[in-house]
């Protein structure tokens, strides 16, 4: 296969204050599953990730835990990098930004900027977030609190060096607007230009000296490099950038990067910060920046306060390492949250993996095995049957092509497992059981099975990306060489007259959901909740006047589940929820944010009447209403059904 050149991408590095949970995980599985695919279409991938371990925040995490901030980066790091090589993620360079020659490599930059007059000394008097390590004005706030996390804010004043960002900011307008693919998906980039770029850029604050756990700026020692100019050049650093012109051959080769992928909640940094840092370093801008979205526990948004955080080593020894990986890349939408939940892993690993695609090799095997001693060949003798299933398998090529070329990995992987249902499928068309009764329609049944496995191989492949250990198992029981891609839109490579595994191995097994809940109760116990006074006091209210039982009738009330909930922008009392009910999501919007916050909301099973008519509040739509409870003193509580119901069930 011909090489189609060089593609370098990066996830985020992980920031170092705790041990990563499955949202966090999910960035690598995805960028390993990308980076495995431009491999198998013929790409020369490098692929990074790493840490990121300076900051207050960690100064202050090693403070209370009594060690150096070095000791606890250390552990942590090796706690990041032991998960991803538990993820089976491929990639060839993991960063810290500890590493010594990251670090001699940011001082330069630093003066190179400053020496340039782009850095300049000055003092910095504003409110700030020691969570996201920034400074706002008080008209940024958010109902007080920072915009970006909802945490509290502090006044702080102090000596700092600045970054002139408003120097570069029509540039980099311009060049958004010249390249639409710069900044993916398309929403992501609206709202960079809508809420920052088009009102105007302030100067950035790129030192500190409130705290010592940092890279010093060597002509400044009393400051310390901003965790933001220090962490972005990683992407640069790693891979021999030299601020005095002595690059690498490897930095000449790779840069500018092909991907950096990262979470949407520091898509501001990577699309605003860092390509002005690349204009003032006159370096060329990465050739995209994709902002994916979060993955969500099924009951919120993970938080070790609420004890609802999901780890990928607790879910590898429930399900092993495939299963994690399919459902993280196959539940994941394009730009919405996805949701992640014990029961909905089970649903997917007895549905998808062990039924749609176990089942299917096992039974092709086992067929195989009895019917001719495991020796597989193609008879030739053909139905119209097996003209549909050949284009539905070598049309799926081109189809994962399409998906992964836009990133749509959930849709890919959608499309391949197309291709084993429509195998399945052939299975019934044929009823190989029934040719195998008489001896005169055994070429057919020969070749009928010829193109089982010669269709599962070729979905096997395509597979490799996203689950490899399961795609070499099914490989190897059926004895097939692995197709070059460019190879994989003809039929019939598989060598006619090899013989399949004697013994198949059950790929996925069945689990039993009660048992599994039982299992993760042992290691989690459910926190009892208190019971209810007997002498709770009672409400009285006006009453309404009298509806017939028609008006009743008119409204229409559901289970809906939470999946997303954001404050709604300049409003004290309103959030903005998207609640999946049944298949369809609507968009609500409620005034109840004195009484929940948003990421409480996440994951609540509420009582919607879906079928008022919308209205707009604050500008905002919303599509229906959530149904509350109020007491005297005008408290609220959501309605949620007493017992476990699924999106959707009526409420009557």
């Amino acid at each position: 296969m011909a090489n189609k050149g060089k593609f370098y991408m990066t996830t985020a590095i992980a920031y170092t204050s705790g041990k990563p949970h499955i949202g966090n995980t999910y960035e690598i599985v995805l960028a390993d599953a990308i980076a495995r695919y431009k491999r198998q279409e013929g790409y020369d991938v490098y692929f990074q990730t790493g840490t990121d371990e300076h900051g207050q925040k960690i100064e202050l995490k090693a403070e209370e835990k009594g060690v150096t901030p070095k000791e606890y980066v250390d552990e942590v790091s090796g706690e990041v990098k032991k998960i991803w090589d538990l993820m089976n993620t491929s990639y060839d360079n993991f960063i810290r930004t500890t590493d010594e020659d990251h670090e001699k490599q940011v001082q330069k930059i630093f003066k190179k900027l400053y020496d340039k007059g782009d850095i300049y000394k000055g003092s910095y008097e504003g409110l700030y977030c020691t969570p996201c390590e920034s400074f706002w004005t008080e008209s940024q706030l958010v109902d007080g609190k920072c915009p970006d996390c909802g945490r509290e804010v502090q006044p702080a004043k102090e000596e700092a060096y600045f970054f002139k960002m408003s120097k570069y900011a029509d540039r980099l307008i311009e060049h958004i607007n010249t390249h639409p693919e710069f900044i993916q998906p398309v929403s992501r980039k609206n709202e960079m230009m809508n809420n920052f770029l088009l009102p105007g850029l302030q100067d950035l604050c790129v030192s500190r000296t409130s705290f010592s756990w940092g890279i010093p700026v060597d002509f400044d020692p009393k400051h310390v490099v901003y965790v933001w100019l220090d962490a972005l050049t990683n992407y640069i650093t790693k891979i021999g950038y030299d601020a005095d012109g002595n690059s690498s051959d490897l930095f000449k080769k790779n840069w500018p990067a092909d991907l950096h992928l990262i979470g949407k909640d520091i898509i501001r940094f990577h699309t605003i910060y860092w390509p002005i840092f690349l204009m003032a370093l006159d370096l060329p801008l990465p050739k995209q920046v994709f902002g994916h979205p979060w993955l969500l526990q099924g009951d919120g948004k993970m938080s070790k306060s609420k004890g609802n955080v999901l780890y990928a080593d607790e879910l590898v020894d429930f399900f092993g390492v495939d299963a994690v990986r399919y459902f993280v890349l196959h539940e994941m939408p394009f730009e919405n949250d996805g949701v992640i939940s014990w029961e909905l892993l089970v649903e997917r690993l007895n549905s998808d993996l062990a039924n749609t695609l176990g089942n299917l090799v096992n039974r092709t095997i086992s067929m195989s095995n009895k019917y001719f001693d495991g020796v597989v060949e193609d008879k030739g003798v053909s139905e119209d049957v097996d003209a549909d299933l050949k284009a539905v398998v070598t049309g799926t090529v081109a189809k994962v092509e399409a998906k992964m070329t836009d990133l749509r990995v959930a849709d890919a992987m959608t499309e391949i497992f197309n291709l084993f249902k429509r195998c399945n499928k052939y299975i019934d068309e044929t009823t190989p059981w029934v040719l195998a009764k008489d001896e005169a329609t055994k070429p057919r049944l020969a070749t009928v099975l010829y193109n089982l496995v010669e269709s599962i191989s070729i979905g096997a492949t395509l597979l490799h990306s996203f689950m490899p250990e399961t795609a070499e198992k099914i490989l190897a029981q059926l004895n097939a060489k692995e197709v070059a891609y460019d190879e994989l839109f003809t039929f019939g490579h598989y060598v006619s007259g090899t013989k399949v595994t004697d013994a198949p191995e059950i790929l996925f097994a069945r689990l039993d959901i009660e048992e599994v809940m039982k299992k993760v109760n042992e290691l989690h116990p459910p926190v009892e909740e208190e019971a209810p006074a007997s002498d709770e006091p009672v409400i009285d209210i006006e009453a309404k006047p009298e509806i017939e039982y028609d008006d009743f009738m008119k409204m229409q009330f559901q289970v809906g589940e939470i999946i997303k909930c954001e404050e709604v922008p300049k409003s004290k009392k309103l959030l903005c929820s998207q609640v999946k009910i049944g298949s369809q999501v609507k968009q609500i919007v409620s005034g109840i944010k004195k009484h929940y916050t948003a990421e409480e909301m996440v994951g609540k099973k509420v009582m919607v009447l879906v079928n008022l008519k919308p209205a707009k509040l604050a500008g905002v739509l919303s599509e229906g209403m959530l149904l509350c409870a109020e007491d005297e003193n005008g408290e609220l509580a959501l309605m949620t059904p007493e017992k476990k119901m699924p999106s959707g069930a009526e409420i009557c």
